[in-house]
């Protein structure tokens, strides 16, 4: 305790350390607040009644649960930062079907910066035709509890322009974040809007295993230790990584020599992250939407099977999407021939295989075989909180075993303590552990220089 109250000095004695924390969580509580501030045009009173945050599931519920609640309460931020989420993702799948696209990736910092501008033209579009959903959403709702009070063509017309200038704020606060505060903002900022259901959760779950019924504290403390061990397995599959040797050919320039020292390319087991998850969700919303459109497919035994999320055809079929998909979004981040490339024109070489394609293909290979451990594992984690709802825990608390609210949670969780580490380090301090180092989701390749 001593040593943990010393290293909070510490981190507050540095200035530009204290600056940027609190510039991070004055922007994060005032997204909090915009999560809680209403669309004009709605009976706050009505629509309170009308509406059950904890009904929200599938796809809406997915949504709400990175809006940080800001979706089901009708807020200014209510599709929070995901339209953002779902450009970037398009203009990295057209990185690899449009040549134009292919190029920008590989021009550097330039580059980096038109496909930047590119995303943010493309939000602004995903968050208008989202908003414009968001508003049918609402006008639907409306017809029985008729929340709504400004007429429909000047309410459409507010809720597209105040959820697009949300949205738009949003991700200019998760770069302010990330430029001037500490962590990734855009990851800070859905982490949350994830963890901030937690309280809440946490205190339906205690209230629940106090009941008559709830089976008393003893189960509880069994699900706060069985939550622990899934957290340890999180922060390994977050962390995770073969290291492939490279050894760099020496060269005298001058008076100097350069090359001569071994380095690493680290290949994550997890390299796609949270992604397979929410593609394979997607795909799984689906067969929910088919049995709204015709009421006689509702009966269909297959269709009833997609849509109970709890039956053992589900998360079979939704684990072996998972595994798919991470070896598809795999494929995309990491391309082993581009590796090779670049580690031949830079005079490097894994030992005992030889440059160009034998590199290519070696790494290809290490990458299928630690992919398939790492997907499974990914799958397992994901159909967790299903598991500890056969053991009756809260729906509410079940979420955070598993998925996407813990894996985003411990990522954010991780990069942000490596930033402050790395700025004790920095200034001489001791660091947040007594032994080792924090590593976060991105682990530079580790030099090692040979005598």
């Amino acid at each position: 305790m001593k040593q943990f109250i010393q290293t909070l000095k510490n981190i507050w004695s540095i200035e530009d350390l204290r600056k940027r924390i609190i510039y991070s969580l004055g922007l994060i509580l005032l997204y909090r607040f915009g999560s809680y501030v209403m669309l004009p045009g709605i009976d706050a009173g009505i629509y309170n009644q009308a509406a059950n945050v904890d009904s929200q599931s599938g796809l809406l519920g997915l949504i709400n649960l990175f809006a940080g609640g800001g979706f089901s309460r009708a807020s200014i931020f209510a599709l929070g930062i995901m339209p953002y989420i779902s450009a970037s993702i398009a203009i990295q799948l057209l990185g690899i079907a449009v040549p134009y696209f292919a190029r920008l990736q590989k021009e550097g910092e330039s580059g980096r910066r038109k496909m930047n501008q590119y995303t943010r033209y493309l939000t602004v579009i995903v968050t208008a035709l989202q908003a414009s959903g968001y508003y049918a959403y609402l006008n639907t709702m409306s017809k029985n509890a008729d929340f709504i009070v400004a007429p429909q063509g000047l309410f459409w017309f507010i809720t597209v322009v105040i959820l697009t200038a949300g949205t738009l704020f949003t991700m200019w606060m998760g770069e302010r974040i990330t430029d001037k505060g500490i962590g990734n903002g855009i990851s800070m900022i859905i982490m949350v809007g994830i963890i901030a259901g937690l309280p809440a959760a946490l205190v339906n779950e205690i209230t629940h295993r106090g009941a008559a019924s709830g089976g008393g504290f003893i189960p509880f403390l069994l699900e706060i230790a069985f939550l622990i061990v899934v957290i340890m397995g999180c922060i390994l599959l977050v962390q995770g990584t073969r290291r492939i040797p490279v050894q760099y050919a020496k060269r005298v320039v001058g008076s100097r020599q350069y090359g001569g020292v071994r380095q690493y390319i680290p290949l994550k087991i997890n390299a796609a992250g949270v992604m397979p998850i929410i593609f394979a969700q997607a795909l799984m919303f689906i067969p929910g939407l088919f049995a709204q459109i015709n009421e006689d497919w509702q009966s269909s035994p297959v269709l009833v099977m997609l849509n109970d999320f709890q039956s053992l055809g589900y998360n079979l079929i939704y684990g072996f999407l998972i595994v798919l998909f991470t070896y598809f979004y795999t494929a995309i981040i990491i391309n082993p021939s581009q590796i090779a490339d670049d580690l031949k024109k830079n005079g490097g070489f894994i030992p005992g295989i030889k440059p160009g394609k034998k590199t290519s293909e070696f790494i290809d290979n290490v990458l299928s075989r630690i992919t398939l451990p790492g997907s499974i594992f990914l799958a397992l984690v994901a159909i967790s909180p299903v598991l500890t709802r056969a053991f009756h825990v809260d729906p509410s608390f079940a979420r955070f075993f598993g998925g996407t609210s813990l894996l985003i949670m411990v990522g954010v969780i991780l990069d942000t303590l490596q930033q402050i580490e790395s700025h004790l380090l920095m200034r001489h301090y001791d660091g947040l552990m007594k032994s080792g180092r924090i590593k976060g989701r991105t682990n530079a390749p580790v030099s090692i220089q040979q005598g």
